[in-house]
């Protein structure tokens, strides 16, 4: 595919404005996954507090996911409509409020509630950070960058770990969440050190009509990419959510020992993330993605069913080496393949809409690993293969924009 002609600007290595929307997309998805990694790491003690069963503590980040397309609705639209900064200053607000709320959470039934409303949260952060940042770096820098802000989701993992192996030990899983308040400190950040994205303000829609007949047209585009992020979803969560309580299921690992292993892979994460993005701006969005997800699959078996300790480490840091390798280029991919002036809404949307499709994934694996007696290995193993596959697939069917040049 021929790449179209990059202006001298765009040659030139990000700076200034389009770094710093980088680093607030990068951060707002970064607290963002550390929220919901929390519950991942805490899910054992969540329900030992609560005095039920760990099914039904799983389900709060199926609740979550769930109400993710709500906030992409929400705030895609706004984002479409007023701009990129103000409804994203508005989502991290929002977002930090509940995140400290959900540490005083007096029961079961209020905690799914937070969990709700933070996943409103959670689903209108990434698509409008995503559209800011990708519409203001150049496009020869699109794939690695888009790797730097999608791998924002490791590092978030790598942070709950950490938290949990040097707090949780002290002081329980409640004043973990109490962290949450500090994205509240980002929105004055991109109010006052990032400016608007000129590609909206060159193809912003004027009113409301307008906006919706814009959304409707390209209703096939929408259904793909829903396919698509539904499959990336189940990849991503099905290695991801009840990795520590496979950990501890299947090889009796301490909570700090869980800990450091689940951090340990995150590494292989954001380097993962970044190498096939910035792969993927050498040779293709899709070629990449497929690669990495194939490769992926082969490392299935090492990864669940690993019998040595290093094995086990090995095949923990693959397996996210390669899956998020394969969702380090979705920014850049699905930003590239949505029209400008229904950037802010379209991928995002879509992203979760995947979400929602994944999200029964945790309770699903739960279910079948405890109440079935299959046991955890080959019930993640058995998900996983099936899903990267098709993940493969899927992607394969697609097509492909790269170094595509917004607002012209």
């Amino acid at each position: 595919m021929a790449r179209p002609m990059e202006s001298q600007s765009a040659r030139s290595i990000p700076a200034d404005d389009s770094t710093r929307a980088v680093v607030a997309a990068f951060l707002g998805w970064t607290l963002d996954a550390f929220d919901y990694f929390l519950v991942v790491m805490c899910l054992t003690a969540i329900a030992k507090d609560f005095n039920t069963q760990l099914a039904y503590v799983a389900l709060s980040l199926t609740i979550t996911m769930a109400f993710r397309p709500v906030g992409a609705f929400i705030f895609g639209l706004l984002a479409d409509r007023y701009g990129r900064r103000l409804p994203l200053m508005i989502d991290l607000i929002f977002y930090s409020v509940v995140e400290v709320l959900t540490g005083l959470a007096p029961n079961l039934t209020t905690f799914l509630v937070l969990r709700a409303l933070f996943g409103i949260g959670m689903g209108g952060e990434w698509g409008v950070g995503a559209s800011l940042a990708m519409e203001k770096v150049p496009p020869r820098w699109r794939g690695v960058l888009s790797g730097v802000l999608q791998e924002g989701y490791a590092v978030g993992n790598l942070l709950a770990s950490f938290c949990y192996f040097f707090i949780f030990p002290r002081v329980g899983w409640r004043p973990l969440f109490f962290i949450g308040g500090i994205p509240a400190l980002l929105a004055i950040y991109i109010r006052f050190g990032i400016r608007e994205s000129e590609v909206w303000e060159r193809t912003r829609h004027h009113d409301w009509a307008q906006l919706g007949r814009g959304i409707v047209r390209h209703w096939p585009l929408f259904i793909y990419l829903v396919l698509l992020m539904a499959m990336m979803n189940f990849s991503s969560h099905g290695t991801q959510d009840l990795y520590p309580t496979f950990l501890e299921k299947s090889h009796h690992f301490t909570p700090q020992r869980r800990a450091m292993l689940n951090a340990f892979s995150m590494f292989g994460a954001i380097t993962g993330g970044i190498a096939f993005g910035l792969l993927s701006d050498r040779i293709g969005r899709r070629r990449s993605m497929i690669m990495a997800l194939l490769l992926a699959a082969c490392i299935v078996p090492m990864w669940a069913f690993a019998q040595t300790p290093s094995l086990l480490w090995a095949g923990g840091f693959l397996i996210q080496f390669m899956v998020q390798g394969a969702w380090g280029i979705i920014p850049a991919h699905i930003s590239e393949l949505s029209p400008d002036s229904v950037r802010g809404f379209l991928p995002g949307f879509a992203y979760q809409c995947g979400v929602l499709i994944a999200g029964v994934a945790p309770t699903v694996q739960t279910l079948l690993a405890e109440r079935h007696g299959l046991g955890y290995a080959p019930v993640m193993a058995g998900t996983a293969w099936i899903v990267l596959i098709l993940a493969a697939v899927v992607t394969a069917a697609g097509n492909e924009r790269r170094g595509q040049q917004f607002g012209q």
